[in-house]
């Protein structure tokens, strides 16, 4: 998944969001595929993310949806960094006009830096860094999507 798309919008893009008030992983995901992977990192300061990247990363992916991952506490109960996350969700739908959806990501950020941890420890070479964690985290909320879509292979 390491090509962009260069035409209108496809149907079967999609770009996932792990939101946090510093940085927000991002990752790209294909329907038609059922594969996602990572798109990058993006600065936030105070929640506020860093808005000429993400109009960088729409125009690039010219993705059909955005997936935002809502932070969940791990009784469901909503806390003030899922209010922050729906807020972005709200601000990425108005500024973008394209359709949301969203995904419960509890633990997909203890997830993806177990996931990292076992990589290195079977030779991942470079050393494990909070984008890293914040990439792969987007990547399990766009497959955590495709699978409740049924779009991932295997996944009904």
């Amino acid at each position: 998944m390491s090509e962009p798309r260069g035409q209108a919008s496809q149907p079967d893009i999609v770009l996932a969001f792990d939101f946090g008030e510093r940085r927000i992983g991002v990752a790209v995901a294909s329907t038609a595929a059922g594969a996602a992977g990572a798109a990058g990192t993006l600065a936030a300061r105070a929640g506020e993310p860093d808005w000429a990247g993400l109009d960088r990363l729409l125009a690039e992916w010219q993705p059909a949806r955005l997936v935002i991952g809502l932070p969940y506490n791990a009784d469901g109960s909503e806390s003030a960094m899922t209010a922050k996350a729906r807020r972005f969700g709200a601000a990425l739908a108005q500024r973008y006009a394209l359709p949301l959806a969203w995904v419960d990501e509890r633990y997909t950020s203890t997830d993806a830096e177990q996931r990292l941890r076992e990589e290195r420890a079977s030779g991942r070479r470079r050393r494990l860094r909070k984008q890293d964690i914040d990439q792969q985290a987007a990547i399990l909320i766009a497959q955590s999507w495709l699978r409740s879509t049924g779009r991932e292979p295997g996944g009904q």
